[in-house]
């Protein structure tokens, strides 16, 4: 199976080919033309409905493909199935809009992203933004379903999308589909954050990334890898918490806001009602459940999202740069934010 994308598409479409009149069509026409397809054919479309039945119905094997005609250059339907599903990506192209310094940073769930998102809004001066550039154009409709934060700086112009990827697998997966991506379309971002869970151990936690780029031809560098013009940062959490009444068992962001709630004092103020439940259950508190007893004594009544949010950007800027140095995130941010200057003070 073959489906043709992009503005040049009779370069790659032969005298068999079909080119789908789309246009108001309704979604059983398009389910019933997807059913008499049996995997030999090329596709003509613009319809990005067509494209994803068809990317479900053919996404196994390799030479099922999509070729985008301005490159000439082709994705797997998985690959193109995937980048749908995760991601809404555009798989038409032509993009369009200014050319900026642009960062992505893959982030396992929303909580992740909320808690990144207020610390590059805290500590790097970004604003949350509804313009896109060119290399994440594709994703400016996602960004109107408030799927993902798209922020920007405004003294310098540069662009930080962060987007949720569901899990660790999830964040592995997204970069190497965003990595096939930017070639296959013809844009780049200069550089992508992947931000995971230490889970077993930081070496196992590198070399799932290390395994995802092995497909890629990559160098290493001081903070991560370069494939081709873009660098990609690992940003590993890991920061145990010890308490007596906190069952501490594997790394999270819940770890990062853990330290923070002890270092803004909150805590300590609500350590009498976590002893009495404690009691009360018989065991020790999840670090999600003191989450959401700080949330209340906090005064927040949304979600734990909106809770991360607000507390990162209301504690203390000492506090947080001590607690993601003690990380050992630190320095990945700062180059992530394109405040590299800040590293040698």
């Amino acid at each position: 199976m073959r489906i043709i994308t992009g503005d040049r598409f009779e370069a790659f479409a032969d005298e068999k080919a079909l080119l789908f009149p789309e246009y108001r069509k309704n979604r059983d026409e398009l389910l019933d033309f997807v059913d008499s397809l049996t995997g030999d054919e090329t596709v003509v479309t613009a319809s990005l409905e067509l494209i994803d039945l068809i990317a479900w119905k053919f996404r196994r094997g390799e030479e099922n493909v999509l070729v985008y005609s301005d490159t000439g250059k082709s994705l797997t339907l998985k690959e193109v199935y995937e980048l749908r599903k995760y991601l809404d990506f555009d798989v038409r192209g032509g993009f369009e809009g200014e050319r900026a310094e642009t960062s992505v940073l893959f982030v396992e769930g929303k909580t992740d992203a909320k808690f990144f998102k207020a610390v590059f809004k805290k500590l790097f001066e970004f604003k949350e933004s509804r313009e896109a550039p060119y290399s994440l154009r594709f994703i400016e409709r996602v960004f109107e379903r408030d799927n993902f934060d798209l922020l920007r700086r405004e003294e310098d112009g540069h662009y930080l999308a962060i987007i949720p990827s569901e899990g660790n697998s999830g964040v592995i997966r997204n970069l190497g589909n965003f990595l096939r991506a930017m070639d296959v379309f013809g844009f780049t971002v200069e550089k992508i954050g992947v931000a995971i869970d230490v889970d077993e151990d930081r070496e196992a936690a590198m070399a799932s990334i290390a395994g995802k780029l092995s497909g890629f031809r990559h160098e290493k560098t001081p903070l991560g890898y370069r494939v081709g013009g873009t660098e990609v940062v690992p940003l590993i959490i890991g920061l145990p918490f010890e308490d007596e009444v906190i069952e501490w068992k594997k790394p999270t962001v819940e770890d990062l806001m853990l330290h923070m709630i002890a270092r803004e004092g909150l805590l300590e103020r609500i350590k009498p009602a976590l002893r009495a439940l404690n009691e009360s259950l018989g065991r020790r508190l999840k670090p999600k459940e003191v989450m959401y007893l700080a949330l209340s004594a906090y005064g927040h009544w949304g979600n734990l999202e909106g809770f991360y949010e607000l507390f990162i950007m209301r504690s203390r800027f000492r506090n947080l740069k001590a607690v993601l140095r003690e990380a050992g995130l630190m320095n990945g941010l700062i180059y992530l934010a394109g405040r590299e200057e800040e590293r040698r003070r």
